[in-house]
């Protein structure tokens, strides 16, 4: 038997020291861009249950805060103050939109509501185009079109009749909502926007359909942007879904999507978010709770609308504010909305710019 020299012996334990490091930071690396579904086992995100969701349906409920007659909820947020303090931060003049109009194509994430139509205006004596006037008709809920719900489009059950945040009677009928309909949350928004980038913060493009978003999540990407999410704020979380459907194409985003668990919410309420944007639909999906009803299939949906009084925004477009955004390394600027007041209307069209 031939001995090895001693140095022959120590550099060999070093190389297969280094191989061993090396398989062991690739396999860390394969592990952390593992989608992480709704559905996986966390022992740091244990599953929330339908029975906790009913439960945050009255610990976290906003009913009354404002009045018994208020019909806006966490819009009450945003004070003159916060208002004022918006509009200094813009400092550069540059403006982008953060809407997405509902696609005239059909596909696997639109047209939920019937189809999406353009077409121009013909003179009824002539039959031929009457000018430059057309006529545009989608549905507002579309899953490719950029939203705000209104605080009646999500209702809890109580005592077998449906109840609006406030606990105002849903009462639809033809004509739409009775209470918390659109036309009766204001004209608007006008207030600071945060915007959180996940896929920036992970070091990928895209969070895979099913990712839950964690009140930790948000709390890492707060230490990241140094900002702080307080009072009034325009939270807008981007999962990358537009650009996963721009390299892959659709998919039926409103049933497979990254979102918030529904863990995040006393998170949402502790911190007083005046309204809650995402580019999909906000809960992730599958939600993992089990159950019946909206409340386990969309308890993010439930929760905010219903209980917190939380405007949602579903399909916004946040690819260009999330290039100007990480150009500058700040994630906060002045959020501007106006709202389509249509009398009993469940949502308005996003018409909403962020500027920086």
């Amino acid at each position: 038997m031939i001995e090895s020299h001693p140095s022959e012996v120590i550099v060999k334990q070093r190389l297969t020291l280094t191989v061993v490091a090396a398989v062991a930071l690739v396999a860390l690396a394969a592990w952390r861009t593992l989608p992480i579904r709704a559905d996986s086992v966390d022992s740091a995100h244990p599953k929330v249950t339908i029975e906790q969701v009913n439960r945050w349906e009255t610990e976290l409920s906003n009913w009354g805060r404002w009045g018994k007659d208020d019909e806006r909820g966490a819009l009450n947020l945003i004070t003159p103050q916060k208002e004022v303090q918006a509009a200094r931060l813009v400092k550069d003049g540059v403006t982008v939109s953060l809407a997405h109009f509902a696609d005239l194509e059909k596909a696997a994430d639109n047209f939920n509501f019937g189809p999406t139509r353009h077409e121009m205006f013909h003179n009824p004596n002539t039959g031929k185009i009457g000018g430059a006037v057309d006529i545009i008709s989608f549905g507002i809920h579309d899953g490719t079109n950029s939203h705000l719900d209104a605080l009646c489009h999500y209702a809890l059950p109580r005592d077998g009749k449906p109840l609006v945040f406030n606990g105002h009677p849903q009462d639809l009928d033809e004509a739409g909502c009775k209470a918390n309909a659109i036309d009766r949350m204001g004209p608007g928004i006008f207030t600071r926007g945060i915007l959180v980038d996940l896929p920036l913060l992970k070091g990928v493009p895209y969070l895979d359909p099913g990712t839950p978003i964690y009140a930790s999540d948000l709390e890492a990407w707060e230490k990241y942007a140094h900002v702080k999410i307080s009072s009034g704020d325009a939270l807008f979380i981007r999962s990358g879904r537009w650009a996963r459907r721009a390299k892959l194409g659709p998919w039926n985003a409103a049933r497979e999507a990254a979102g918030l668990d529904a863990s995040a919410m006393p998170w949402v309420h502790q911190r007083d978010v005046a309204l809650l944007a995402s580019d999909g639909v906000n809960d992730v999906q599958p939600s993992g709770i089990v159950g019946a009803g909206e409340a386990a299939n969309r308890p993010v949906h439930t929760l905010a609308i219903a209980v917190l009084g939380v405007p949602l925004v579903d399909n916004a477009y946040l690819e260009d504010v999330a290039k100007e955004a990480a150009s500058r390394k700040r994630w906060e600027f002045l959020t501007t909305v106006q709202f389509t007041r249509v009398p009993g209307g469940t949502a308005t069209p996003f018409n909403a710019l962020a500027t920086f």
